[in-house]
């Protein structure tokens, strides 16, 4: 009887009475897919849950890397930041202060009509403060020549405080049956803050900070 017929012979009902090789082969499969089993439910998953921890462990590595070059460079950054701020204060000090506004407009104006710019329209506006600086606006509406307008920026940019001019909304059009041009709209021009104004701008933002810190804490 070969192999198979003698497989194909086993009583089922009576597993006792196979041949022993029989009983070794099957308790061998049994433990096998016991095994798999096991190792499905039970080591699968924990390899699973460490292959995710190994990678969780490499962002935070990487992250950690980062936030490590930058904690090294921090002194360099305030270092950096500060110079920045020295150039900044020296470049406003250089605009026109608070007491030198008035003058200052009188002069552009004065130098407009040395370059004999028609004003038709030079009236200042109300003045707006912003963090370190204000904003004066000026309604404009100016009648001249192509090389007087030239003149007039050029005598802008000779003043001795420096000027800032920023047009806005501005239309530069011929004048019918002429060479002159009109030119009509808003100019702004800039000042720096006093003592006093930049420490109320100080305050007013610490309040706004502190409001709004408040608001996000509810």
């Amino acid at each position: 009887m070969n192999i198979i017929d003698e497989l194909n012979s086993l009583d089922t009902n009576n597993p006792g009475s196979w041949p022993g090789w029989v009983k070794v082969g099957a308790v061998i499969l049994v433990m096998t897919v016991i095994g798999a089993i096991g190792y499905k439910m039970m080591i699968a998953d924990k390899i699973d849950a460490l292959k995710k921890l190994e990678r969780e462990e490499k962002n935070l590595k990487i992250t950690f890397k980062g936030k490590q070059q930058k904690a090294a460079q921090l002194d360099a950054y305030k270092a950096q930041l500060e110079e920045m701020e020295v150039i900044l204060q020296s470049m406003l000090r250089q605009l026109p202060s608070k007491t030198e506004m008035s003058d200052l407009i009188v002069d552009i104006s004065q130098t407009a009509l040395a370059s004999g710019i028609d004003n038709k329209l030079f009236e200042p506006g109300q003045e707006t403060l912003h963090n370190f600086y204000a904003e004066k606006p000026i309604s404009l509406k100016m009648v001249g020549g192509y090389h007087q307008f030239g003149e007039f920026v050029s005598g802008v940019a000779s003043l001795p405080r420096v000027v800032i001019l920023t047009m806005h909304d501005i239309s530069l059009k011929p004048v019918d049956g002429s060479s002159e041009l009109v030119l009509e709209g808003t100019a702004k021009t800039y000042r720096y803050l006093d003592d006093d104004e930049q420490a109320a701008m100080d305050a007013k933002a610490a309040m706004q900070n502190g409001a709004a810190g408040k608001g996000g804490n509810r």
